[in-house]
């Protein structure tokens, strides 16, 4: 197969040229997620010739996903993203060597994972696991392209990159909350300009080109075409080594039990059960049996008193992300008896027809 027709039309950039290609095809990019954002940086890095490319995700295709996970065809539904991408990139361009990782990225794997790549990518729409990419980055230097998503706006930078910010500088309240794509609701064209951007820096990193987004941040709205850089400086003071994150992630991954809704469900009216709903008041269904409360995350802490640490407490929010943060939190605070509830609201409303 002919690589040099196949790169043509980019090698041709003096920018580029065959030194260019040569660096990309020696690069090892690891990419975190293989949903929306996955499924615009992939094709991109993979039709540049990124030599070996990583894809860590443990999720399978879902019908919803297809609305922005373009990479996808319906009768792939069932199976799992990183093969199904692995097997995407194979018939796009067969020069590039493909991992298929189908585990969740955990404190377990993160940082041997990270070892074996140059850069990074963030393609998730989780907020505990952003840090927990940010802090593997810190511990094994490496830089991380993060994007994310919120409705008809994206944002895109580059944290740890040559000793700069990361992506604590900006973002340093870990127990802060942000929905994802399943709870807030994303059209398919803001993932793929943002997942785009992002395969356009790990590109300029590699070929050394261009001006890096390190120590800045783009940010873009698809309804009116704006965007926005604005700039931030390195301030945080974390330091992570990795004994020091073995034990902050390992720890909190396994203190972190969760149930299924078929579990729970002949609990609805025990006394000694308390059902914690951490979603925002303004969420939707609404879940309404008698020993069910509602405090959102974001005011847990504040009203944390008023929880029975004798009662069994089970924790849900809209799909079982930020309900493990709130386990967590409480954890913190000496309630021994608390477990998340998988999938959240709407796996429970499924079963109880609320």
């Amino acid at each position: 197969m002919n690589a040099s027709m196949r790169y043509n039309r980019q090698t041709i950039l003096p920018e580029i040229g065959e030194n260019g290609q040569d660096k990309l095809g020696k690069a090892k990019v690891l990419v975190i997620g293989a949903g929306g954002l996955g499924a615009a940086i992939l094709p991109y890095l993979a039709a540049a010739g990124v030599g070996e490319i990583g894809i860590v995700d443990d999720d399978s295709i879902e019908i919803s996903n297809l609305q922005r996970q373009v990479i996808y065809k319906t009768e792939a539904v069932g199976k799992y993203k990183a093969d199904e991408a692995k097997a995407m990139i194979n018939e796009l361009n067969p020069l590039v060597k493909v991992n298929s990782i189908t585990e969740k990225l955990s404190g377990n794997n993160a940082i041997q994972l990270f070892e074996n790549y140059d850069i990074i990518v963030d393609g998730t729409d989780n907020l505990a696991v952003k840090y927990l990419i940010n802090d593997a980055c810190i511990v094994t230097n490496k830089p991380m392209v993060y994007g994310s998503i919120f409705r008809f706006e994206g944002q895109v930078s580059v944290f740890n990159y040559q000793n700069g910010p990361t992506y604590r500088c900006l973002f340093p309240d870990e127990n802060s909350q942000s929905a994802n794509c399943r709870d807030a609701g994303v059209i398919g064209i803001s993932v793929g300009i943002i997942g785009m951007l992002q395969a356009n820096e790990v590109i300029k990193m590699i070929l050394e080109i261009g001006d890096v987004l390190k120590g800045r941040i783009l940010v873009y709205n698809v309804l009116n075409n704006e965007q926005q850089k604005y700039d931030f400086e390195k301030s945080s003071d974390f330091k992570l080594d990795k004994i020091a994150f073995e034990e902050k992630y390992k720890t909190n991954e396994n203190q972190v039990e969760e149930i299924t809704f078929e579990t729970v469900l002949s609990q609805i009216d025990n006394e000694e059960i308390l059902f914690l709903d951490v979603r925002n008041q303004d969420e939707l269904p609404k879940i309404t049996f008698k020993n069910n409360i509602q405090i959102p995350l974001i005011q847990l802490e504040n009203e944390i008193e008023n929880l029975d640490k004798n009662k069994t407490i089970y924790v849900y929010c809209q799909s079982g992300i930020r309900s493990k943060l709130a386990v967590e939190l409480l954890q913190k605070n000496k309630f021994d008896n608390v477990k998340s509830i998988a999938g959240g609201a709407l796996a429970l409303i499924e079963e109880i027809k609320i």
